[in-house]
């Protein structure tokens, strides 16, 4: 993305926003709420046009082919978004039907077993917060996306389930070359996890935090 900015009337949310990712890696993005991170991530997953600047992906250009890069994109809002009353198994195979790419129901309980989420046949409601936040995951790659954007993707759950989504979002990026961008106020998860670190806003206390732990952060506007 070159100089990508978003203004909400006087307010401006983000200043010529520039960077860039490699096939394979997961890069972090942090700053203090309200920086502009779940805002870039909107904007990156098609949900949101930016006020001005210029996106690509594999090459291609957002506003040239918006309906074909929109298909190899998965966001992960921080908010959980499946049906509580459902199964496990219901869900997958709901998403499944809106998905751009068909998945088998043994390739849909493949992805979640991956992630050690076994609770096929249990309604969501009865799961743990880090078998929701799976099952989320879970839902995001039916498309086989090359893209994976993350906005707090464990936020609020239990150290065990934190370790198996970063272990498994390591073998996404490692073994299969996707790109995932990963937003986090967890500097432990941004540490173990990122390859790169980008921080947005202004505020110097995550970048001095990371630094600390020899983390590079490059500083987006």
């Amino acid at each position: 993305m070159i100089g990508v900015q978003k203004r909400y009337r006087r307010k401006s949310v983000l200043k010529y926003v520039s960077f860039q990712m490699n096939e394979g890696e997961i890069v972090g993005l942090v700053g203090e709420n309200g920086a502009g991170k779940s805002t870039l991530l909107q904007i990156l997953a098609t949900a949101m046009e930016p006020t001005a600047g210029e996106l690509r992906l594999n090459g291609k250009r957002y506003e040239d082919d918006f309906k074909q890069l929109r298909q190899i994109i998965g966001y992960v809002p921080q908010d959980i978004s499946v049906w509580e009353e459902y199964t496990v198994e219901e869900n997958m195979r709901f998403f499944e039907k809106l998905s751009w790419k068909r998945r088998s129901p043994e390739e849909c309980r493949k992805l979640c077993l991956e992630m050690q989420l076994t609770q096929w046949k249990e309604p969501v409601h009865s799961l743990s917060g880090g078998m929701k936040r799976k099952l989320n995951l879970a839902i995001s790659l039916l498309n086989d996306p090359i893209l994976l954007l993350l906005d707090e993707p464990t936020v609020g759950i239990d150290l065990k389930s934190k370790t198996e989504i970063g272990s498994y979002l390591l073998d996404l990026a490692k073994k299969e070359g996707k790109m995932i961008l990963y937003t986090s106020h967890d500097m432990d998860e941004i540490t173990n996890v990122c390859d790169r670190v980008y921080s947005i806003g202004e505020d110097p206390f995550y970048p001095s935090l990371l630094k600390e732990r020899g983390v590079h952060v490059e500083q987006l506007t």
